[in-house]
């Protein structure tokens, strides 16, 4: 299910330009026993994306990780141990949550709270390796149940840029209603401890203590929707327009006080992965680097995301070329998604009453 792309690099090596060097770098939607999409709220006085609510992940560390071929190496822009080794890590260090299995039975690791909070501190400050950790426990990674959902890099006007490796991973769902049987439904938040496959599972995020982040919490990806679009929080563009695909088949939550049994939240799950393959490319290989399309009246444009940027230009790299955005820009270089739309359809509009009237896909 989430083994490593088999998409193979080109041989033409990018020539580095005066843009900043786009650093490796990973992220997980971490998807709860109820369908909920987890969200962490970056400090104001953070160096990157500061208030955003992000998605849980962060550089590569060549020490915790592994090393990644350089910038301007297009195998670096591809999926690979190093990248789900530094989304694993660095979820356990922002949220607290360990997505480990034992090597003996492969079930998902159980800890104390003493023992993951212990551990997260001294993982965070790199004091202690990760990957030598789980291996005293006798324990690795779950790395093999990631599965990747887009590639972002940085467009090279702004400063810093990333590659980012975008995965998917699933908590278990409780192994006895699954196949749609109802004597097991989920309501309320997401549990401290949930059962899955038999076994118990620690899934209540924390946050890190105002290090990097001042909340995490899991809610449907449609009512994180509606809180950026009523301006309660900021989601960047990556994060906006993968919870807007969440959305169309993760559809509702608990918070929205609606019971829905396993077999229900399986039947999203399944709907999701055949999506996943359902474009060209896939939705696991696309490789997106936002642009501006169209300038639009005052602050806005309209944004492809169709290119896969400076070091895969002219690779066989693709992103999405069916969908664009409408965005309005700040001073600052940042900018606000207002719109997740056909691309054919925003770039017939020439802005004012009809761009706003224009209903969301």
């Amino acid at each position: 299910m989430g083994k490593i792309s088999q998409v193979q690099a080109p041989p033409k090596v990018f020539e580095r330009s005066t843009a900043a060097i786009a650093r490796p770098s990973s992220s997980i939607i971490l998807v709860s026993t109820s369908n909920q999409v987890l969200l962490l709220q970056r400090v104001p006085t953070s160096t990157a994306f500061p208030s955003a609510h992000v998605f849980p992940g962060g550089n590569i560390s060549p020490e915790q990780d592994g090393a990644v071929p350089p910038p301007e190496d297009p195998s670096c822009h591809l999926d690979s141990r190093a990248y789900r080794l530094a989304a694993l890590r660095e979820c356990f260090e922002e949220s607290g949550i360990l997505l480990a299995r034992t090597k003996a039975s492969n079930e998902m690791m159980q800890l104390s709270d003493e023992q993951l909070s212990s551990a997260r501190i001294a993982v965070h400050s790199h004091g202690r390796s990760f990957t030598a950790w789980l291996d005293e426990l006798g324990a690795v990674a779950d790395t093999e149940n990631l599965i990747p959902f887009t590639r972002w890099l940085t467009p090279t006007n702004l400063t810093p840029r990333y590659t980012t490796q975008m995965y998917v991973y699933f908590l278990p769902l409780p192994s006895n209603a699954v196949g749609g049987g109802p004597s097991w439904a989920v309501s309320g938040e997401t549990p401290a401890v949930s059962r899955g496959n038999g076994i118990l599972i620690r899934s209540h995020p924390t946050s890190d203590g105002g290090i990097e982040h001042s909340s995490a919490r899991f809610l449907s990806p449609r009512t994180w929707l509606k809180q950026a679009d009523a301006g309660k929080i900021l989601l960047i563009p990556p994060q906006y327009v993968l919870l807007h695909l969440l959305s169309r088949y993760f559809q509702s939550g608990p918070e929205d006080d609606i019971v829905r049994d396993v077999g229900c939240l399986q039947r999203e799950r399944d709907a999701f992965m055949t999506f996943l393959d359902s474009a060209q490319p896939s939705w696991r290989d696309k490789c997106i680097s936002p642009y501006t399309l169209r300038s639009l009246n005052g602050d806005r444009a309209i944004v492809g995301l169709d290119k896969p940027g400076l070091e895969l230009k002219g690779s066989g790299r693709m992103g999405d070329s069916e969908m664009a955005l409408l965005v309005r820009f700040d001073k600052i270089g940042g900018s606000t998604v207002l719109i997740v739309g056909s691309r054919a359809e925003l770039l017939s509009l020439e802005g004012g009453p009809a761009v706003s009237k224009m209903q969301k896909l």
